[in-house]
Formats: structure tokens, sequence, C-alpha cells
């Protein structure tokens, strides 16, 4: 009785949404107000420096021929400046490019740290129980974030090539007069909702893709049964393998659509 009761007291206290959950790790004061600096925060810190320190090291020119890391940090900038960027943005594109590997290269660490056990790792090495770790893209204030930047970087972008009056202008397409009215509503409303989706659609794809796992992992204890606990583990991996893809994968998403709102503002054919 007594270890069933404990049981059901494990498993009330399981909660999928815990790994994902931001947490006070840094609290401090400044001129007496207080301030607190999450885990999630704490990634977004570590993969800037990771991403300050990373490319230059990657970029560094050791011969004509690139190798190792240099090949597929080039790789992969080339990769979107011509495939991706160029088609959207035309003669535009040197001057957005630079933006537009930030994007992705910032995006991809930040998804690619949310998958390191950071946490348990700190717990093993010291004992110690910590929030040192998360997926920082399954915080929607920390996509929400992004999405505000690309929203201000789009529309900036748009009234310094083309003029605040020609730019509002451009918004609508050219449709007769009667109808107008609606069309340029609905476009500016457009304007606004999408750095909504561009925010939500990283959101949702990595927080379901942890909170399985978690639910994968939780199976365990609550059959308590050898071969479910061998499906979850051998499920765990397998599904690691393919968050591994999806973090590129919602990186290119969300840098593609962040080229795409660019160039709907900086082409004047728009």
């Amino acid at each position: 009785m007594n270890s069933g009761l404990i049981y059901t007291a494990i498993l009330a206290e399981f909660n999928p949404l815990e790994p994902i959950e931001p947490a006070a790790v840094f609290t401090f004061s400044i001129w007496g107000r207080q301030v607190v600096i999450s885990n999630h925060m704490f990634i977004v810190s570590v993969a800037m420096l990771f991403l300050m320190i990373f490319i230059p090291l990657a970029a560094k020119k050791n011969g004509l021929v690139p190798k190792g890391i240099r090949n597929l940090v080039e790789s992969i900038c080339v990769y979107l400046r011509e495939e991706m960027a160029r088609p959207l943005l035309k003669e535009q594109t040197d001057n957005y490019i630079g933006f537009i590997w930030t994007v992705f290269f910032f995006v991809l660490s930040l998804n690619l740290l949310g998958m390191v056990p950071s946490e348990k790792i700190i717990y093993l090495l010291t004992g110690k129980m910590n929030r040192f770790g998360g997926p920082a893209t399954a915080d929607i204030y920390v996509t929400g974030a992004m999405a505000v930047v690309v929203f201000f970087m789009t529309h900036i972008s748009g009234i310094r090539r083309q003029g605040l009056r020609h730019y509002l202008a451009s918004l609508a397409p050219k449709v007769p007069w009667w109808i107008m009215p609606m069309i340029y509503f609905l476009e500016v409303v457009t304007m606004f909702v999408r750095p909504f989706t561009l925010a939500i659609r990283l959101f949702a794809n990595i927080i379901a893709g942890h909170i399985l796992l978690a639910i994968l992992i939780g199976l365990i204890m609550v059959f308590k049964s050898y071969f479910v606990a061998g499906v979850s583990i051998f499920s765990v991996v397998s599904l690691s393998l393919l968050e591994l893809l999806v973090a590129f994968i919602q990186a290119y998403i969300f840098t593609f659509l962040s080229a795409l709102y660019i160039s709907f503002a900086v082409q004047t054919e728009h």
C-alpha cells in the first residue's frame, strides 16, 4: 500500500512540460530592482557567445580550399545565398544576406542547444539539481522576440528602399478603387499577423517534440515493464534523431520566411 502511494505520488508529480518551462537560474539587483535571468535567457546568451567565437574561427582562411568546419559553414552560407535568398531578393541579396545568415545560425544554435541535456550533465558532474538548459525556442517570448526583430527589419528595409509614402502605397496590389479600402485593410492585418505566425510556427514545432520525448520517457514509470522501457528508449533515440533534422528544417523555414517578407518589402514591383 505504501509503495502504491509512493508510485501514485511520483506519477502525480510527473510533468512533461517541466523540461521546457522557464526557470530562474540567476537573480540579482540593479538600482534596487530585482533582475531574474531564466534558463532560456541563459541559453540565448550561450548561443550568442558561441556564434561570436565559432563563426569567425570557422571563416578564418587557412588556404584556398576550405576544409573541415570551414567547408561546412561556407557550404551552408553559399546555399542560403544562392538557393534561398537570391531568387527572392535578386539584386538586393548582398544587402541583406548578413542578416539572413545571422538568423539561420542563431535559430539553429538555439534548436541544437535545446537538445543537449546540460542539466543532467551538470547534475552528474556536481550532484546538484539545476536548470541550466532547456530549449529556448520552445519559449514563445524568445521566438516572439525574434519575430519582432524580423518585423522591424522588414518594414524599415521597405521604407529605406522605397520611401515611406511609396512603401505605404505598395502594401496593397493594384485593384479597382472600390475594393481598395478592404484590400488595404486586409494587407495591413496580414502585415501584423506575419510575425505572430512566424513565432508560433517555430515555438509549436519545438515544444511538441520535447513534450513527446518527455511523455515517452514517462511511460517507463507508468507501466514499469522492461518491454515498455525498451520500446520507449528506442522511440526516444529515434525521435531525437528526427528532432535533429527538425532543428535544421525549422531554422531554414524561419530564415526562408524572413527573407520572403523582406523581399515583399524591398521589391518595388510587389
